[in-house]
């Protein structure tokens, strides 16, 4: 029996998936994860074997029964960096046919089965990827936090933070952002939000849920960001459209920001109808990790 093994490595955790040929999911695991440049390739490659060995222990499957392991990365769109993810895999185990790709490229896979379509994907970051009827794929934002991301956790978190500092500072508009954000990171100042901001103490990212919790509870200036960071996205989806020239879009949304029902997925779907009416939102047939099966099987077929 032949067998495949897909990951989804992200920023938090770890996914994998081990699977048969038809192909049917026989066991999936879940073990921690973390940023390549920030935890380094030793350990991200330990906790991506970490969660094969829990698949392999879990079904009495031997690696040499593997065909192919296929991991989908933030971060492996850059070539030298899943050149040293792929380098310490091959160190750290005894698997001969590994492959890396990116997060997106599995979700995509993912969402629509194998078949054409385009995920937007907003979490930490954005990053919209689609894949048109020859299988060519295309890519829009995915530059990073300096100078992208828009429409992602920190994008929305810095802006909502820059409305906590001006408040703090006595020339900003009364928000329920501030509050928020003051008691989740217990931020009592100015001084406190500068030295927690600059130490590292306050993650960005994760300021971002807050907005969207201040503009559902009809906070203006939240409803403000939210609207900007919206549109965003909108202009990056009709970019897509241009690209995949297709009459209609099918588009998946995933990330932690709008894969599941809230202020901001909600004003984002209502303006994909009223703005983009060759769009269908559906949602993601498979998770990622699934996709990289799927996209495993297709690799051995074609035989790369």
């Amino acid at each position: 029996m032949r067998y495949l093994i897909g990951i989804d490595y992200g920023g938090t955790k770890t996914d994998c998936v081990i699977a048969n040929f038809d192909p049917e999911i026989l066991f999936s695991a879940s073990t921690a994860g973390g940023n390549l440049l920030k935890v380094g390739f030793e350990k991200a490659s330990l906790n991506i074997l970490s969660s094969i060995e829990k698949c392999l222990e879990n079904t009495n499957i031997k690696y040499e029964d593997v065909d192919l392991v296929l991991i989908g990365s933030a971060g492996a769109g850059r070539k030298e960096d899943s050149d040293k993810l792929l380098n310490e895999l091959k160190r750290i185990t005894d698997f001969k046919n590994i492959k890396i790709t990116t997060d997106a490229h599995i979700a995509l896979e993912g969402a629509f089965s194998g078949k054409p379509g385009c995920i937007l994907i907003a979490g930490t970051g954005s990053i919209i990827y689609g894949k048109d009827k020859e299988e060519k794929l295309y890519r829009i934002g995915g530059f990073g936090r300096l100078i992208g991301d828009q429409g992602g956790g920190y994008s929305i978190g810095r802006k909502g933070l820059i409305v906590v500092s001006k408040q703090l500072d006595g020339w900003g508009n009364n928000t329920k952002i501030t509050n928020l954000i003051c008691d989740k990171f217990k931020i009592k100042n100015k001084e406190d939000l500068i030295s927690k901001v600059y130490g590292n103490r306050v993650s960005i990212p994760e300021a971002a849920p807050l907005v969207i919790e201040a503009a559902k509870a009809d906070d203006k200036t939240a409803i403000i960001i939210l609207n900007e960071e919206s549109d965003e996205l909108i202009e990056q989806i009709a970019a897509m459209k241009k690209k995949l020239n297709e009459e209609k879009l099918n588009l998946a949304f995933t990330g932690s920001l709008i894969q599941n029902k809230n202020y901001y997925s909600n004003l984002l779907r209502k303006k994909i109808k009223e703005e983009l009416p060759f769009v269908e939102v559906t949602e993601a047939e498979h998770p990622p990790a699934v996709g990289a099966v799927l996209l495993s099987k297709k690799y051995l077929a074609d035989g790369k």
